[in-house]
């Protein structure tokens, strides 16, 4: 069994294969194996891969069928002790995966890490998807260290510290394999974005622990698959935040939380539409029409829900936090 398998899911990525795949193969420690998992790319990723790195192990989904499914298809056919679920558009730094792979080893109750997350274009900043580790507040947005909303602080070195959080990022998520399949991967109705803060909320719900490690470090492109300003974005974000907290949150929060939040989407929605966003405000309708007719289908996939993980939620607004009192980020205990 190999120690760490580090599985890229591509779909028409060839640039950034080109761009990344030497720095992540130079980087990469002995006991680690780089698999390229490809959703059927219609680009030559394929034929790239096969006259530039023959040597790499290829893994050819036959429909792209999202993010979610893509990975649980590949990592089927993948016997490793641990997985690296690594965005195409990811540069990795030197020393980047063996200070993970050391602390997972030494604690059975961390199912999942992710690295320091900076961004590619501007490497003294934090990067949307997942800076310094993510949190989640009451009403189900998700934020981290180092970025509220679409605010980033400069890395300075103030969030270096370990430390447990709520969800990692898909970018690049170190995870335990068997873990994995045991919580039966990652939901596929979710399609892309936010699985893999469902998936850190079941693992929280088994009683595991989701770190972030900032010994290591990656920096991110973002928007390689959906730029920040497409509809199906919108769309998917919105629909896939109601899937997770129709899926996780415990009973007595259902009708409160969701209460508010068709409130605060609608006003999110207006809110697209002053600015000329047509297109973004069709996608926030969309998005509840299709979350309550998925509404059935989504509860029955309740699982263990559990106080100790509800427990993490941070329980102040980071709406109000960032457009009413003007914040500009979160430290992990308070924003600021």
């Amino acid at each position: 069994m190999t120690k760490l398998a580090i599985v890229i899911l591509n779909w028409n990525g060839q640039r950034f294969l080109e761009q990344f795949l030497p720095a992540l193969i130079r980087h990469t420690p002995d006991f680690a194996e780089i698999i390229i998992a490809d959703n059927a790319s219609s680009d030559l990723s394929l034929a790239f891969l096969k006259e530039y790195y023959p040597q790499l192990r290829v893994i050819r989904n036959n429909e792209n069928e999202g993010f979610s499914k893509g990975y649980n298809q590949a990592l089927a056919q993948v016997d490793a002790e641990y997985y690296c679920l690594l965005n195409s558009d990811i540069e990795v730094a030197e020393n980047w995966a063996e200070p993970v792979i050391k602390l997972m080893d030494t604690d059975q109750t961390i199912a999942a890490v992710q690295p320091k997350l900076l961004s590619y274009n501007e490497k003294n900043k934090f990067e949307y998807a997942g800076a310094a580790g993510g949190f989640i507040d009451f009403l189900g947005y998700p934020f981290c260290r180092g970025r509220l909303f679409e605010f980033l602080e400069e890395d300075k070195g103030q969030y270096n510290n370990t430390m447990e959080v709520f969800w990692a990022t898909g970018a690049a998520l170190f995870v335990r394999s068997k873990l994995y399949h045991q919580l039966g991967g990652l939901d596929e109705d979710f399609f892309a974005h936010m699985e893999e803060i469902d998936f850190c909320w079941r693992l929280m719900n088994h009683g595991y622990k989701i770190i972030v490690h900032p010994a290591a470090t990656v920096y991110h492109v973002g928007g390689g698959t959906l730029p920040k300003n497409n509809a199906l974005k919108t769309y998917l974000n919105f629909r896939n935040n109601l899937f997770l907290l129709l899926k996780n949150l415990p009973e007595n929060k259902l009708f409160s939380v969701f209460f508010a939040r068709f409130i605060l989407d609608q006003l999110a929605a207006l809110s697209f539409l002053a600015k000329g966003n047509i297109k973004d405000y069709f996608a926030v309708w969309k998005a509840q029409c299709h979350f309550l007719k998925s509404y059935k289908k989504m509860k029955a996939k309740r699982d263990v829900i559990s106080k100790n993980a509800y427990n993490k939620v941070f329980p102040y607004s980071s709406v109000w936090a960032r457009y009413f009192k003007f914040k500009k980020g979160f430290d992990g205990k308070k924003y600021i």
